[in-house]
């Protein structure tokens, strides 16, 4: 049913469109010209005023081919912006049956794989007849830049009982069902000024207070589901002065939310332990920019998708990701939601490539997770 070099060709057209995240513009109006004439509604929400980006998130519904309320509502999610070398995609096919780029820019599969299925799997739904609920396609702006698009969209526009991002690396198959929630830590370390050389002893150098309390941290791989990070630190002055501020950035991650809130807890006290113990104070700063999820392997939405892959003769594969996607948004918002994989490899490289087969399988698994969600 998927025409695949209908597919290809939509794909080479969209990764042409610049779209580096913040600048969305282009894509936006591309993608609403493309999914209106497919005969969705399309709304444009009102988050680009807070996010700060190019364009606010599309939702584009498809309505059901009959009255039939026994069907539940699902999404599929992609988001419009890519990651800088983003400007002047030159897509080439390899006689391998790979996409690439030029070599100059990324590709962009990461995300327009996922939005080529969305297109292609429409396509297929209306050319076979094929009964379906009510479908939506959010496709968002910012993701890339923290996920900015989906943070500032409205619940309101959402309907839908169970949700798939096709955002995942990996192979056709293999399913997200858990991924972290983040937290942004800013810390600022106070100290005293005094003239290095002739009385330190009267200065409270914040450089060495930051340094005792990155000692007391744990970072890293503090265990299976949970990792922490010190991102920057910057404390600038004169070789003279004893150092009287320092700034670090920071994140800490975990797929168990009360493991992410344990971890910022210490890192706070060894920051403030350091500083008491210098007689000095900080500034500490924690933004749980996202929540994390977990789904098991029985949860309705696992199992819808592991039954759509059974019948393409596909085995669903269930991992836990390391990283955050739009997925952990629409999961806060009481959507179940799993990030399904789409194929790409080396995102975020000048090397990122993705298979013409994995783009195929992609929109012929969206096709089967409509039919699925229409059995009821």
């Amino acid at each position: 049913m998927i025409q695949q070099n209908r597919l290809v060709q939509e794909f080479i057209s969209l990764v042409q469109v610049d779209s580096e995240t913040r600048f969305e513009q282009e894509i936006s109006v591309v993608l609403k010209e493309k999914f209106g004439k497919l005969g969705l509604q399309v709304v444009e929400d009102d988050s680009m005023a807070k996010s700060g980006h190019g364009s606010g998130n599309l939702i584009c519904t498809l309505d059901a081919t009959d009255k039939n309320e026994a069907i539940p509502t699902i999404l599929f999610t992609s988001h419009m912006d890519t990651v800088a070398p983003g400007k002047g995609i030159k897509p080439q096919i390899g006689e391998d049956g790979y996409i690439r780029s030029d070599g100059t820019t990324i590709l962009g599969s990461d995300d327009k794989a996922g939005i080529a299925a969305m297109i292609e799997g429409i396509q297929v739904l209306k050319e076979h007849n094929i009964p379906h609920g009510r479908i939506q396609f959010v496709i968002t702006a910012g993701e890339e830049s923290g996920l900015k698009g989906a943070r500032a969209m409205d619940p309101k526009w959402l309907e839908a009982k169970y949700g798939f991002a096709l955002d995942s690396n990996g192979n056709i198959g293999d399913i997200a069902t858990a991924a972290p929630g983040r937290a942004e830590i800013e810390i600022i370390f106070h100290g005293k000024s005094a003239h290095a050389g002739v009385n330190p002893e009267d200065g409270i150098s914040a450089i060495q207070v930051a340094s005792k309390a990155v000692s007391r941290m744990s970072l890293g791989r503090i265990d299976s589901e949970t990792t922490a990070n010190i991102g920057s630190f910057s404390g600038v002055g004169p070789l003279n002065v004893v150092c009287d501020k320092v700034k670090m950035e920071a994140e800490a991650r975990s797929i168990v939310q009360h493991k992410l809130e344990n971890q910022i807890a210490a890192m706070k006290d060894a920051c403030e332990t350091a500083a008491a113990d210098a007689g000095t104070t900080c500034e500490f700063n924690a933004d749980i920019v996202y929540s994390s999820y977990m789904h098991d392997d029985a949860a309705p939405v696992v199992q819808l998708a592991s039954r759509a892959l059974s019948t393409l003769g596909l085995t669903a594969r269930t991992f836990h990701s390391g990283g955050g996607s739009d997925a952990n948004i629409f999961n806060g918002m009481g959507i179940p939601t799993v990030n399904l994989a789409v194929g790409y490899q080396e995102i975020h490289t000048t090397k990122e490539h993705i298979a013409i087969s994995d783009l195929v399988k992609t929109a012929e698994l969206l096709v089967a997770i409509v039919k699925e969600t229409a059995k009821g």
